[in-house]
């Protein structure tokens, strides 16, 4: 969570940009995202320090700031905030700068400190939940009660091809509806701060073995004229990566 620091380099962008709106459509939400990646042999550490920093969140209930956590097997940990435009983070940045005042200047750098000692490298970047690509029949949740396991999907393509890719997926979304799948998943895109184009899908479910489970399932269910459906989104992808990964709470914080 070194953005919420005050020498965070995107809140300064979000001055040049507080007049960009990124998600004005009402099929959209656009998510400030901090990511972590921690050094293996530091996790415990980096653990330690985050849920202190939450908790002091919590004792002195910030205003003006909230996220959910996730915690992938490659050791990242992505903080996600909703924001109407980039000026939003300057916003939240400045009311999460006041736990400073309350707990004092030395305990809020030195948690700091131990965070950044934990990191190979952190970052920011904004991703846009797309819903009008998203396959949510029981209502648009990004955490589903009781399925705290998580599978990304990140397809990534060229600048060109993602419109392209995203006429290939409005035809998969539209093959899991007409086929009543059990298979829920959410679209994000990638915006601002991200180096390359992609979309993402993140899957939730109650563990690995109940994910493998449905995802058998849904396979069957699909039938193997899926596949040329699938080959409209994968005609496009240039790179795909698979990554798993849980919701932490214990994490996550919001405001009284």
């Amino acid at each position: 969570m070194k953005t919420l620091q005050k020498k965070l380099f995107v809140a300064s962008a979000a001055f040049l940009f507080s007049g960009l709106l990124l998600a004005q459509e009402k099929t959209t939400q656009a998510f400030w995202v901090h990511e972590d990646r921690v050094k293996p042999s530091m996790v415990m550490e980096y653990e330690k320090a985050s849920k202190e920093l939450t908790d002091h969140c919590k004792a002195q209930n910030i205003q003006g700031v909230s996220w959910i956590s996730t915690q992938t097997d490659d050791f990242r940990y992505l903080y996600v905030t909703p924001i109407d435009s980039l000026a939003d983070i300057s916003k939240a940045s400045k009311k999460f700068n006041s736990l400073s005042d309350k707990i004092g200047e030395e305990v809020f750098d030195n948690l700091f400190d131990e965070l950044d000692k934990c990191c190979n490298a952190l970052g920011d970047y904004v991703l846009v939940l797309d819903h009008s690509l998203s396959y949510m029949p029981d209502g648009m949740t990004q955490t589903p009660e009781g399925q705290d396991y998580r599978r990304f999907f990140y397809l990534h393509t060229t600048p060109s091809g993602m419109s392209k890719m995203k006429e290939g997926m409005k035809a998969v979304k539209n093959m899991f509806k007409e086929k009543g799948s059990k298979v829920h998943y959410r679209v994000y895109r990638s915006a601002f701060g991200n180096m390359g184009s992609f979309y993402m899908v993140a899957v939730a479910a109650k563990d690995g073995v109940a994910y493998e489970q449905r995802s058998a399932e849904n396979d069957e269910l699909l039938g193997p004229e899926a596949q040329a459906v699938f080959g409209k989104v994968m005609k496009y992808v240039t790179k795909m990566e698979e990554i798993s990964g849980k919701m932490r709470p214990d994490f996550a914080y919001s405001p009284k």
